[in-house]
């Protein structure tokens, strides 16, 4: 199999942790006879640093070419302490989601059990583990909406619009319903219909879209409650579908249920599958470019790797060398193996550097 892979590292410890990735990667090309091409591009403040855009049109045309993208995270102090400047890392992820029609986003949240110290929980919260999957709406909402400055009786003001179209609440939920069928049959939609008109259209088409899959059974929930019931009884949960700003924030709680945002990847995947039932996506760690730790090599590189597991199952339909990766951490995690943000310091753990968990997981597989 000959795969070409759009490669954007981003910023922070974006280039670290994505360079672990590649190792994975590079080994499953030897063990499963493939080969993989990667074309690296820019994106968000170290593309605005070298073109002054944070999403090139170089960057687009590597991504539109590829089988494929593999993405770390973007983020800059020096645009994230000036919110009104006029070109942010951030404008770029944006654009990149949308321009490529990366509708879906998935995020996995799986507890395993010798990380369950690291978790802020208690354990008897969390006994018998935790399986949860946000799908997530990703290109509209508050974050695409429109935005702008007015001037008020009390003085200005900022505004940005909340809005969705019912074929884009349509498409999620068919997503969300799908994934359900694959797994407990349950699915918890995240809404805010008492207070959002919005919200009154995406709990109408989620139940009209329910009509299709009269085996699922669904549930709403207001996101205030959804955010205070995953810390009360995170297990009621299996399938969580949200629009964007509330699917953004719930799935960074859930990870640090799971104990740590390191271990959280992510699928970004287009409406629509090829004939062969296989997505183009765009693959990342659901965590930030954590700037604070850049350089230092102790950065969490299994949330990236397990990104790319899912982009070998989803857009490559290597399931079993995408089992491998995931039976792989699961046995890093097993022997101990634990970087700074899941250390706890119980008996038995060891103490690894970004490269080392890299070379653990390879090992392991």
């Amino acid at each position: 199999m000959n795969v070409n892979i759009a490669l954007l590292a981003g910023d922070g410890i974006s280039p670290e942790i994505i360079a672990q990735a590649v190792k994975a990667l590079d080994h499953v090309a030897r063990k499963y006879a493939h080969n993989f091409t990667y074309r690296e591009a820019l994106v968000g403040a170290c593309a605005i640093d070298a073109t002054g855009d944070p999403y090139p049109e170089e960057t687009h045309k590597i991504c539109r070419e590829a089988d494929a993208v593999l993405f770390g995270a973007i983020g800059d102090p020096k645009y994230d302490n000036n919110p009104k400047a006029k070109v942010r890392p951030e404008q770029g992820l944006l654009r990149m989601r949308k321009a490529l029609g990366l509708f879906a986003n998935l995020r996995p949240a799986l507890l395993f059990e010798q990380l369950a110290d690291a978790s802020p929980l208690k354990p008897e919260i969390l006994a018998g583990g935790l399986d949860i999957v946000v799908v997530r709406e990703l290109t509209g909402g508050i974050y695409f909406g429109e935005k702008g400055f007015k001037d008020t009786d009390l003085g200005p003001a900022a505004y940005d619009v909340e809005q969705y179209a019912e074929e884009e609440v349509r498409r999620i939920a068919k997503v969300a319903f799908d994934m359900a069928m694959k797994r407990s049959k349950h699915v918890t939609s995240v809404d805010k219909a008492n207070v959002l008109t919005n919200s009154l259209l995406w709990r109408e088409t989620m139940i009209e879209v329910s009509k299709d899959y009269p085996d699922v059974e669904l549930l709403h929930m207001y996101v205030d409650n959804a955010a205070m019931q995953l810390v009360r009884n995170p297990r009621q949960f299996d399938v969580l579908v949200t629009e964007n700003l509330f699917g953004d924030i719930l799935s960074d709680e859930m990870a640090m249920i799971c104990g740590s945002l390191g271990m959280l990847p992510s699928a970004s995947l287009c409406q629509g599958a090829q004939d062969n039932g296989l997505f183009f996506g765009l693959y990342e760690p659901s965590g930030g470019s954590a700037p604070d730790i850049a350089g230092k090599g102790i950065a969490n590189p299994i949330a990236q790797i397990l990104s790319l597991s899912m982009l070998l199952r989803y857009s490559l339909g290597e399931k079993t060398a995408a089992d491998a990766i995931d039976s792989a951490v699961r046995r890093v995690i097993d022997q101990g193996c634990r970087t700074g943000d899941l250390a706890t310091g119980a008996p038995g753990e060891i103490r690894v550097n970004t490269a080392e968990m890299g070379d653990a997981i390879i090992a392991a597989l």
